[in-house]
């Protein structure tokens, strides 16, 4: 019988949410931007300085960070003790990267949508955060890859790390080589499906209840 869910594991779901808010922004956001062009153009068009979607982007995503920091810290603090070394760590720093991600691209937004980028607030928003960003993203996925497969632990876990790597790979590839009336689609991979899709699983396994000790547990989703 499964145990009663406490609130870290009903706090999962801030992860869910989280996505969702982000989503929402995403898609209806160009809709407060005539000329948008969602093939072409990055997300963070739609939250630049002076961007006619900003205000709409603020409404929509008002839940995207926030759940998203509440959901990882309460994985963080659920994997105490549990998994394996290896996947903690991963996990830990996946909760960099939403830090990182979340304090960095609120303060460095673009200053200029489908500007040329020489401001330094957008030196500092594509170079630094997002270089950082996206290290944060490589090393924990492939720690937890590792940590997951390890003694099949976890696969389960370590087979959406595998996804979401995958999915940014394709999605940095394609930023710089396919055409650019198609860059846009490819960004998207990296930023909505593989980043915030894989913040949702993490949460959705709190909610299961699926981060057990190593020892006697056969629970894994």
């Amino acid at each position: 019988m499964e145990s009663k869910k406490s609130l870290i594991n009903w706090l999962g779901l801030l992860g869910i949410i989280s996505f969702l808010s982000y989503l929402a922004a995403v898609v209806f956001s160009p809709l407060a931007y005539p000329g948008y062009d969602w093939k072409s153009q990055a997300v963070s068009d739609l939250s630049a300085v002076n961007a006619p979607s900003l205000s709409l982007w603020n409404q929509l995503s008002c839940l995207y960070g926030i759940c998203g920091i509440i959901c990882i810290m309460m994985v963080c603090v659920a994997v105490q003790g549990k998994l394996n070394k290896l996947l903690r760590i991963g996990i830990y720093f996946w909760a960099g990267m939403l830090w990182i991600s979340t304090i960095g691209y609120t303060l460095f937004p673009l200053s200029e949508s489908g500007g040329s980028g020489k401001a330094f607030q957008d030196i500092i928003h594509g170079y630094v955060v997002t270089t950082a960003v996206v290290l944060f993203s490589i090393i924990s996925l492939v720690i937890i890859m590792f940590g997951g497969y390890r003694k099949k632990s976890i696969v389960s876990l370590a087979t959406f790390a595998s996804i979401a790597l995958l999915l940014m790979f394709i999605g940095s590839i394609g930023w710089n080589a396919a055409p650019p009336a198609y860059v846009g689609i490819f960004q998207r991979f990296s930023n909505v499906v593989a980043a915030n899709g894989f913040t949702m699983v993490l949460g959705i396994y709190l909610f299961r209840g699926a981060y057990h000790p190593l020892q006697g547990s056969k629970h894994y989703p």
